[in-house]
């Protein structure tokens, strides 16, 4: 049957890497849970067993045995105490520490009881003899639902009582030289008592264990469905933000649209003057929509990647052709250090990355400049983006590379969608170039991107995954 100690455990563990550990620590614990007062018991027999006993056997002994006894419930208590105070709320490996250290404690008591024999054994009516086998009996049993949840510590204290008590057995039947009349071998049956109890405590075992395995991968089984629930709830709330976001930074460049159509419909003259201004709204609608769906893109894994090596210094000087005329029409100063090195990448998508990177340092900065470099270090090459802008506090920089996201009350973000470093972070993840941020609000940012060769099946396989 199973123990009913095991209803109440420690907490879980996350991982199924855990789980064989932890369910060897609980049984245990349950194993000391169930045993809380047992000692007790055991204690409150005793006299029981010495007064079945003493108009027949010699007094010393029987206060004997029953000192012996007391002192081995008084092991019983100590150790239970050491375990509470010491071991209760310690890990699997401290639990199993414990029952090696102490488990002495329970062969002590079987000892005591296994000794018992020499008290009644062909020396009492058998009317004693019968209740005193039925004590040693409880005794053997009682113990048995709590410690076949340890089956060493259990085996230690069965073969210890029933080697004891058979010990005493055959020290009595030499005492009395085999003889005695009434002797009708009825101490065969603890043999078989011994061999149940075994058996019987392997199936509570069994049991319990199975008890904990299925409660650990109910757990699991819980908290990946929580897991579920937590990324559709997020997911819906993406979609929400998206289309709300998407909505609303296109409808700044198509209400501009509108209304520089209205006014040259109404103002014909006008139209060197409003033409410059519509094909910049049309030119931020279509930024838009290119990064929508560029996200769009490697979300539903329908990106193709072609993995070839790439010289650094021509990958920078491609993004300094396109960047430094953007920054010097802002009065920005845009500087360039270039350690020779090549890697192994998707040229058109890591120009991306980094392109965003640059674009969002000239965008927040309005005084000082950026530097594009890249460097050697001791884990290999990587490509850095400075700039002396606004900055991003702490709280923030672990948001900005989400979809949409934009820095409250953050000067230049009005402008933008929310999209580049959501796509720096896409990239990053399918190509294998981790990206790293440090910044100081006021002060100006620096995103590195570390150039890790990447691995065409491997990078492509992120992508699928992506739009599963």
């Amino acid at each position: 049957m199973a123990n009913p100690s095991i209803a109440s455990v420690t907490p879980v563990p996350a991982s199924a890497d855990e789980a064989e550990s932890w369910v060897r620590g609980e049984l245990i614990r349950s194993l000391m849970r169930s045993a809380r007062g047992s000692y007790i018991v055991s204690a409150a027999l005793m006299p029981a067993m010495v007064g079945l006993n003493w108009i027949y056997v010699p007094r010393w002994e029987l206060l004997t045995w029953l000192a012996a006894g007391l002192i081995a419930t008084a092991c019983r208590a100590w150790g239970a105490r050491v375990y509470a105070v010491r071991y209760a709320g310690r890990s699997a490996a401290a639990q199993q520490q414990f029952t090696e250290r102490y488990g002495f404690i329970w062969s002590t008591s079987a000892v005591v009881w296994g000794l018992s024999i020499l008290l009644f054994f062909e020396r009492t009516p058998q009317v004693n003899q019968f209740m005193s086998w039925l004590i040693v009996a409880g005794v053997g049993t009682f113990p048995l639902n709590g410690l076949a949840l340890h089956p060493p510590l259990l085996k230690r204290y069965v073969n210890t009582l029933f080697i004891t008590m058979l010990g005493a057995v055959l020290i009595r039947l030499v005492s009395i030289n085999l003889v005695e009349p009434h002797f009708q071998y009825g101490f065969l049956m603890p043999i078989l008592h011994w061999f149940l109890l075994l058996r019987a405590g392997r199936h509570i075992h069994e049991t319990a264990r199975n008890s904990l395995e299925l409660l650990f991968h109910n757990h699991i089984l819980i908290k990946s469905l929580t897991q579920q629930r937590q990324a559709a709830v997020a997911a819906v709330a993406m979609k929400n933000r998206f289309l709300a976001s998407a909505a609303h930074d296109m409808r700044q460049p198509v209400l501009a649209l509108s209304l520089y159509a209205d006014w040259l419909r109404n103002e014909p003259e006008l139209v060197l003057e409003l033409a410059p201004k519509i094909v910049r709204a049309t030119h931020a609608v279509n930024a838009l929509f290119d990064s929508m769906f560029d996200l769009a893109r490697i979300d539903s894994g329908q990106v193709r990647l072609h993995i070839e090596r790439v010289d650094v210094a021509e990958l920078l000087h491609d993004l300094e052709l396109q960047y430094r005329p953007v920054a010097e029409s802002r009065g920005l100063d845009f500087r360039v250090h270039v350690t020779e090195g090549s890697f192994l990448t998707d040229p058109i998508r890591v120009r991306r990355m980094i392109g965003n990177l640059l674009a969002n340092a000239i965008k927040y900065t309005t005084d000082g400049g950026v530097l594009l470099a890249s460097r050697q270090t001791r884990d290999g090459l990587r490509v850095e983006v400075w700039d002396t802008g606004i900055g991003i506090a702490p709280e923030h920089l672990r948001d900005v590379f989400l979809e949409f996201y934009k820095v409250a009350d953050h000067a230049g973000t009005s402008d933008g969608f929310g999209l580049g470093l959501a796509i720096v972070a896409r990239l990053s993840h399918v190509l294998g170039h981790p990206v790293s941020v440090r910044s100081r609000l006021g002060s100006g940012s620096v995103f590195r991107v570390a150039l890790h060769d990447a691995d065409e099946a491997v990078a492509q396989a992120r992508v699928s995954a992506s739009g599963g």
